[in-house]
């Protein structure tokens, strides 16, 4: 299984000099079995350019699975070129929106409305199926088996356990884990604290033993104070998931789009300070265009 990332940017691309290294797209990771089944996590601007490369394999068929909808995961479907060619076969997965109760296919179909974008969702020519997951559903991909769990975020929020060649993928999506909203002499503190310890201990063992566990990790512990509640991580939170899951290999996505190239470097200098990383566990920025062979 070989496992490429599109695109490692959180909420707008941002093309520049400095995020060349690192890169500018939204998410998008690209998964590719030994066997030759493509699967895609997330539709960001990452996907424009997975697409025009696709162009030279056609036909084309892939299973695209979206964390959710928030507009940095999706922004990129329109500008996806096989989408448009006919006998292209395309399986789109993500989960019903339970608050304003509008399904995948809605969803992504009024992004593409003319008060949007110029061209209309029914000018797509591929051959389109979508499918609203339950949570812990799993989805046969030839080879491959995808598996969603609920994550932490203000919109419903899939993370995905790819499965295949012997090996395990998890993507958390953008994901927060739960703090306590109780201080630690409230009554309801203990109770409240057990419950969030638990959903943890749910995601570690969903996901344990994880070859490559691909995390949410927008802001530095310095920013989050005045970032509660907004749905992303941090470096402290990726690792304490990746610890209790005794995954062997943890990269940090979803950079803030004001972090440059320098200042995730600084980011990747400062994991050799820490102690909590655990032995054996391989740490790496995110950075577009990277491979991992699994």
């Amino acid at each position: 299984m070989k496992v490429t990332l599109r695109g490692v940017r959180g909420s707008i691309p941002v093309p520049g000099p400095d995020t060349v290294h690192y890169g500018g797209n939204t998410t998008c990771i690209e998964v590719l079995t030994d066997a030759g089944d493509l699967i895609i996590l997330d539709g960001g601007s990452g996907i424009r350019q997975l697409g025009n490369e696709l162009l030279a394999k056609m036909p084309i068929k892939a299973s695209i699975f979206i964390s959710h909808t928030h507009w940095d995961h999706i922004q990129g479907l329109p500008f996806f070129v096989p989408l448009f060619i006919p006998g292209n076969e395309f399986k789109i997965y993500g989960a019903f929106d339970p608050v304003y109760g509008k399904d995948l296919k809605s969803i992504l179909s009024q992004q593409m409305e003319y008060c949007y974008f110029p061209v209309r969702e029914n000018e797509l020519k591929s051959q389109i199926e979508y499918t609203n997951l339950r949570e812990r559903e799993t989805i046969e991909v030839g080879s491959a088996k995808v598996t969603c769990l609920m994550m932490n975020h203000p919109v419903l929020n899939y993370g995905y356990l790819v499965e295949a060649d012997g090996k395990r993928l998890f993507f958390t999506g953008d994901h927060e884990p739960q703090i306590n909203i109780y201080d630690p002499e409230d009554e309801e503190y203990a109770e409240f604290q057990e419950m969030i310890d638990t959903k943890e201990q749910i995601i570690g063992d969903f996901i344990n033993g994880a070859d490559l566990l691909i995390t949410d990790c927008m802001y530095t512990e310095e920013e989050y104070p005045a970032k509660v509640g907004w749905g992303h991580g941090t470096i402290t939170t990726s690792v304490a998931m990746a610890t209790r899951a005794k995954a062997k290999k943890l990269v940090l996505t979803h950079h803030d789009p004001i972090r440059t190239d320098a200042q995730l470097d600084e980011i990747f200098k400062s994991l050799a300070l820490r102690d909590d990383i655990p032995e054996g566990l391989e740490i790496e920025i995110a950075r577009e265009g990277i491979t991992y062979a699994l």
